[in-house]
């Protein structure tokens, strides 16, 4: 079973626990069901979004310590400029 797979396995399984609860058919407490259980997507969303952005970040202020990393990709940069240079492109 691929990662795509399991991950989606994952997901259906928690949107179908969701709606169920969502509706009723799971016996939820009353104030749970009510107040918690309609904003817990948003939730969700807002928390995966700043996770992300969180590790975007951190990876872009760690970037320079990857030497090789740093070194091959500015060497990638001057080539593909050399070549739009070679094409008649003006890349300053």
């Amino acid at each position: 079973m691929s990662r795509a797979t399991e991950t989606a396995s994952f997901l259906g399984i928690i949107s179908v626990i969701y709606f169920l609860s969502f509706f009723g058919i799971i016996p939820l407490p009353q104030i749970f069901r009510e107040e918690i259980l309609p904003v817990l997507p948003w939730w969700a969303l807002v928390s995966f979004g700043s996770y992300s952005l969180g590790n975007i970040g951190y990876h872009l202020y760690r970037f320079r310590d990857c030497d090789d990393a740093y070194h091959e990709l500015m060497e990638e940069i001057q080539s593909a400029k050399d070549d739009l240079r070679t094409k008649g492109v003006s890349v300053d």
